[in-house]
């Protein structure tokens, strides 16, 4: 069973090449097929949610979270993003001249702003105003 929003073949033929090799000579449980971690990780990143709650379907989250660490520390994610963006470029679909940034659900921390730290807060006046 696939979830919503695994990768369509299509997808997944575009990226199977650029991941390494399956290990499949280790004695014991085989592996995680890369595919399955590889939507896993999807899922991880498109809903945020805490590895653990990851779906059964996806294997363990510590596995998934153990490739994706791997991953990252290989430089596999660069390499996927640098092969994609060479594709799209290639195809001519994108205008690759603009970029936008959306920054209004950007939170930013309350000393962000400027405030020292230990500074001593404003008093209030009576009416609860600074």
């Amino acid at each position: 069973m696939t979830g919503r929003y695994d990768l369509r073949d299509e997808e997944y033929a575009l990226i199977e090449p650029l991941l390494p090799p399956q290990r499949t000579g280790k004695p014991g449980r085989p592996p995680h097929p890369h595919r399955q971690v590889f939507n896993g990780i999807l899922w991880i990143l498109r809903t945020g949610a805490p590895w653990r709650d990851l779906p059964e379907r996806y294997g363990p989250w510590s596995t998934v979270h153990d490739r994706f660490r791997h991953w990252r520390d290989a430089g596999l994610w660069q390499r996927i993003l640098d092969a994609l963006l060479a594709r799209a470029r290639k195809v001519d679909r994108f205008d690759f001249d603009f970029g936008a940034l959306d920054g209004t659900i950007v939170r930013a921390h309350k000393s962000a702003a400027g405030a020292k730290k230990g500074a001593p807060r404003p008093k209030k006046a009576e009416n609860g105003r600074v």
